[in-house]
C-alpha cells in the first residue's frame, strides 16, 4: 500500500550565503590555531566549518506541512478546523507583520531570508493564538493546500 504523497511540503532551506559563511567560520578556526602547527590548523578548518554547517543545517531543517486535516508547521500541529482564512502576504506586508503589526501572541514561523508569508487566522475560541505567520516561498500553493484540506475534512 502506497502513501499518498502530502498536497503541500516546504523546507525553509538556509540560503547559499550562509554555506560560504560556514566555510569562512572553519578558516577563522583554522587561522586561531594556526601557531599551533599544521595538524591543529587543518582540524580547526574542518571541525570549525562542520560545527558551523551544522548549526546552519539545523536551523534551515523546519518544515511547513498540509497533511491530511492537519497544518504541521515547525512543532505546531494544528488542525484545518481551527483555522480561518489565509492571508497572502507579499514583501511589504510580511515585513509590516513581522514587525509593528505583530501581535505578541501570535505563532510565528518566521524566517527573516524568506521575504514572503502567508498569515492565518486562528478560529478557535480556547486558543488565544490570534494567527499563524507562517513564512514561505509559495504562499499561494500554501493557501490553496489548506483549502483543498477544509473542503476535505
Amino acid at each position: 500500500m502506497q502513501l499518498s504523497a502530502p498536497p503541500y511540503e516546504e523546507r525553509l532551506t538556509a540560503p547559499r550565503t550562509w554555506w560560504l559563511t560556514c566555510f569562512l567560520v572553519g578558516v577563522s578556526m583554522a587561522l586561531i590555531l594556526l601557531p599551533f602547527g599544521t595538524l591543529p590548523l587543518l582540524g580547526g578548518l574542518v571541525g570549525g566549518t562542520a560545527v558551523a554547517a551544522v548549526v546552519a543545517s539545523s536551523y534551515g531543517s523546519i518544515r511547513i506541512r498540509v497533511v491530511g486535516d492537519s497544518l504541521i508547521a515547525g512543532e505546531a500541529k494544528i488542525p484545518v478546523s481551527a483555522l480561518g482564512e489565509a492571508e497572502i502576504m507579499d514583501q511589504e506586508e510580511a515585513r509590516a507583520w513581522r514587525t509593528y503589526k505583530a501581535n505578541p501572541r501570535a505563532f510565528m514561523l518566521l524566517r527573516s531570508y524568506i521575504p514572503t508569508a502567508l498569515r492565518v487566522e486562528v478560529t478557535d475560541p480556547q486558543d488565544p493564538t490570534p494567527y499563524l505567520y507562517l513564512s514561505t516561498r509559495e504562499p499561494e500553493r500554501l493557501a490553496a493546500a489548506l483549502k483543498a484540506a477544509r473542503t476535505q475534512a
